[in-house]
């Protein structure tokens, strides 16, 4: 076991020191020459709630029974801010970076990892600011909570196993950004973030269940459902009785890992080349 342990630390030892300079580089470049500087990791997220507030809960009154609805809201913003950061930082962070790949040997999934872990960074920043709005609007916390950080998990491994198939397909085909644009607001607005899931229940239930077999879908309401509500929040686990069907956007979260993985490593020999 110590020489498994040792041979694991000599292996991985120098793509952990790449790691960790790129993401702190990466994180402080990103607020460079910002007055407000890393301010705008809580306030970009606030503001957009504060809009989604304003039209979908104050005006159009959307609501799912939970009593802190805005903070349901609010949660599932800066899910998705993370979601929607990661794959698009990742999915160009091979090519932005190809001159370092052309000068300093190390593994190219180190890149694609970085972006992933700058996007992680700013969501555990806003998961303090959401924990501390669930406190002022009195949400009762259960031992559900300590199921958050699992969710949190398997959203990043899906994140991450779409930015290492989108940042190999973008070496080669650039067009992927767009088309990954027009495909990431269609994700949007197919998950229950700005509007209850409740809503979709109400007016088309096998909607709302195939909506759940979504893994980004199922971590949202897992995690709201966790952290702000158990008992209003609908899960995949509280609307379909089938648990081999409950479980399949947990392994689709795996197989996105995997598949990136196996694409990523076929292809990564040749992306210094191609760039």
């Amino acid at each position: 076991m110590k020489t498994l342990a040792k041979n694991l630390k000599d292996r991985y030892h120098y793509s952990w020191v790449v790691l960790n300079e790129l993401v702190k580089t990466d994180f402080k470049l990103r607020y460079q020459g910002s007055f407000l500087g890393i301010a705008w990791s809580v306030i970009k997220p606030l503001m957009l709630f504060g809009i989604m507030y304003m039209v979908f809960v104050r005006f159009l009154h959307f609501t799912d029974g939970t009593p802190q609805y805005p903070v349901v809201l609010l949660m599932g913003n800066c899910l998705w801010q993370f979601f929607a950061e990661a794959t698009g930082t990742g999915l160009r962070s091979i090519v932005d970076r190809g001159d370092i790949l052309r000068k300093i040997h190390f593994p190219n999934y180190v890149i694609v990892v970085s972006a992933t872990c700058g996007a992680l960074i700013s969501l555990g920043i806003n998961l303090v600011v959401i924990l501390m709005f669930a406190i002022l609007n009195g949400a009762q916390f259960t031992w559900r909570v300590l199921l958050l950080p699992f969710n949190l998990i398997e959203l990043y491994i899906f994140a991450l196993g779409c930015a290492l198939l989108l940042s190999t397909i973008y070496v080669h085909f650039r067009d992927i950004l767009h088309i990954w644009e027009v495909i990431s607001q269609i994700i949007f607005y197919a998950t229950p973030i700005i509007y209850p899931l409740s809503m979709v229940k109400n007016n088309y239930p096998i909607i709302s269940k195939i909506m759940l077999l979504s893994p980004i879908a199922q971590t949202f309401q897992d995690a709201r459902h966790n952290l702000v509500d158990p008992h209003n929040v609908q899960t995949i686990w509280n609307e379909v009785n089938n648990p081999l069907i409950c479980l399949i956007p947990y392994a689709l979260s795996v197989i996105f890992l995997i598949l990136g993985v196996y694409v990523f490593r076929k292809h990564s020999r040749k992306f210094a080349e191609i760039m």
